[in-house]
């Protein structure tokens, strides 16, 4: 007996696993802005277990700017994978995904979003990684690049271009739409 999974069956799964991403990714997000916000402002002892016990308390006992600008690095690529994934919520919830014509300019305009986000994140997250790296080279004691949300920056970066090409191929497809429609 073969299963098969229609289109719709497939959006709608979509759908939920991006909800279900979107809420991690914010949890995560949240995390990171209120445990700067704890540590910057309320109790400096937060930095030895700052966001899923990792420990910056090196970083923030040797100069509280150079915390600052990690933290900073890694609320911005948080906050954008959030971001991200209410952008895919947004479309597959507004119904802005016309199977019939797939070529939209809502679409179109969600796919150049989307590449500049994974534009975004992908140099964030380098510029957090060679950051990290000068700091640990000062001898500052420094935790794994993936427990602070800089993990992948090439993949985003490669997944940037290869969505900017996807969007360019969409902006051609509403062009054709477009004139067929004309014709018809």
């Amino acid at each position: 007996m073969e299963i098969k999974i229609g289109t719709k069956q497939m959006l709608w799964i979509l759908y939920i696993l991006s909800w279900i991403i979107f809420v991690g990714v914010c949890i995560d997000a949240g995390g990171f802005l209120s445990n700067t916000f704890y540590t910057m402002v309320l109790n400096p002892v937060g930095a030895k277990h700052f966001w899923q016990r990792m420990d910056l308390s090196a970083l923030f006992n040797y100069d509280r700017g150079h915390f600052l600008v990690i933290a900073f690095f890694m609320c911005v690529v948080a906050v954008m994978k959030a971001w991200m994934f209410y952008l895919i919520i947004m479309l597959l919830h507004d119904k802005k995904l016309n199977m019939g014509q797939p070529f939209s300019k809502e679409v179109g305009r969600f796919m150049f979003n989307i590449s500049y986000l994974a534009l975004l994140i992908g140099l964030f997250s380098w510029r957090g990684v060679k950051y990290t790296g000068w700091l640990a080279d000062k001898g500052i004691t420094m935790p794994g690049i993936e427990g602070m949300g800089f993990g992948g920056a090439d993949v985003w970066l490669f997944m940037s271009v290869v969505l900017f090409v996807v969007a360019h191929i969409f902006k051609r497809g509403i062009q054709i739409q477009k004139e067929n429609e004309l014709t018809i």
